[in-house]
């Protein structure tokens, strides 16, 4: 089933790196603040801007880095290990990115090359698009929408219906033109606002991955021309070939490696921590430090071995996703999906593990153990990350065919 991976090129990771360093000042000193008022401040993505970092998985075409698989994957583990919120939100923007190389050139350019602010929204379709002349007439909420406040375009994936009512329901063709077969459900379109046509609403009240401002956004019967929006289901295969094309990617296949990337960030940053705790700690009562227990070495070697697993997973099928993303099909998808199921997990575990070893020393809200805690755990509610994901694998591994969702 699966392939032999191929090499990467480790200039480029290191020179990419290199930018996160950069960067990190910036992220250290406005990390607090970030917690605290639940947004990531401009200073810092002014800081990504200038480095290229929101766009480095964008076609040079359309003035981005069109890094590898593996180095965009490594700068966002970089990030995480700083601030897992930004890490996150420049995650969201990498593979909403990818979808300059569906979307018309022109309008690729106008929003990626020629608008140098965050492009990102909501990829659940939650919204209803109305085909009329010229495009569609949208309407919908979205939540979730991680770098928002950040934004010039805000993606908004709808169900094109025609007569939607007021309970959802459609007419015979889904706004197709074509008789649907009974039972299945309307197509997917995503269509690309400006974020000065939406309402936000302040209602993101997590316990981890703060910064985000995964905000909710609403739009009221707004006209989206039809070379602004992308046919849902050409998502689930590579982008055709033309010279601006970035990756051979499908935009399915592109987006375990960002939560994943992020997660394993967070957990490494765990591991980072967690010695500083254990030396020299001695439990209440006790009269040995943390350090000294074996059940606390143990855990620790434990931890450091879920997450080295996740790692050399996740690299293995960057690995194959460049060489093999346009012919990879549903092999080279469950191969991804498993890693990032896998990432999900044993970072998850590893995290647990170590906060728990580290008893009421990793309780206080500031301190890093903790805040690895609460982000891990809000990174892999993700779907990509979803634990669904092997029973969807597995059933392939089967016979089945690969479902997008159970």
């Amino acid at each position: 089933m699966f392939w032999s991976g191929s090499a990467h090129s480790h200039e480029e990771t290191k020179q990419w790196l290199a930018r996160v360093d950069t960067v990190t000042p910036v992220l250290v000193r406005e990390r607090e603040r970030t917690e605290r008022e639940r947004v990531t401040p401009a200073a810092v993505i002014d800081a990504l801007r200038e480095q290229g970092i929101h766009r480095m998985w964008v076609s040079p075409s359309f003035g981005g880095g069109g890094v590898s698989v593996h180095t965009g994957s490594a700068v966002l583990q970089a990030l995480a290990r700083v601030d897992a919120s930004v890490a996150w939100q420049m995650g969201v923007q990498g593979v909403i990115s990818r979808m300059s190389d569906y979307l018309p050139e022109q309008v690729s350019a106008q929003l990626f090359a020629e608008c140098d602010g965050l492009v990102v929204g909501g990829i659940n379709p939650t919204g209803h698009a109305e085909p009329v002349p010229g495009g569609y007439r949208l309407r919908g909420r979205w939540s979730f929408a991680s770098g928002s406040t950040h934004a010039e375009w805000l993606v908004c994936a709808s169900l094109v219906t025609d007569d939607t009512d007021d309970t959802g329901g459609t007419d015979d063709t889904g706004g197709t033109g074509t008789p649907l077969a009974p039972g299945s459900p309307p197509p997917v379109r995503m269509l690309f606002v400006p974020a000065d046509a939406v309402r936000f609403a302040e209602d993101w009240q997590s316990v981890g991955l703060r910064g985000t401002g995964s905000v909710s956004f609403s739009v009221d019967d707004l006209f989206v021309p039809e070379e602004f929006t992308v046919d849902g289901s050409l998502l689930r295969r590579p982008p055709q070939t033309r010279p601006s094309r970035g990756y051979p990617i499908a935009y399915y296949d592109f987006g375990p490696f960002t939560t994943a990337s992020t997660a394993l960030g967070i957990a490494q940053d765990a591991l980072s921590a967690f010695p500083g705790i254990a030396v020299g700690a001695v439990p209440a009562r006790g009269s040995q430090t943390l350090a000294s227990s074996h059940t606390v070495q143990a855990g620790l070697a434990r931890a450091a071995g879920l997450v080295r697993s996740a790692e050399l997973m996740l690299e293995d099928a960057a690995n194959h996703a460049g060489p093999h993303g346009p012919i990879g099909g549903e092999d080279l998808s469950a191969l991804i999906r498993l890693a990032a199921a896998t990432v999900g997990e044993n970072t998850v575990r590893a995290v647990d593990s170590l906060h728990s070893l580290a008893g009421t020393r990793a309780l206080a809200e500031s301190s890093r153990l903790d805040r690895c805690f609460r982000d891990v755990h809000s990174a892999v509610a993700h779907i990509t990350l979803a634990p669904a994901n092997f029973e969807m694998v597995g059933a392939y591994l089967l016979g089945d065919a690969l479902m997008m969702r159970r």
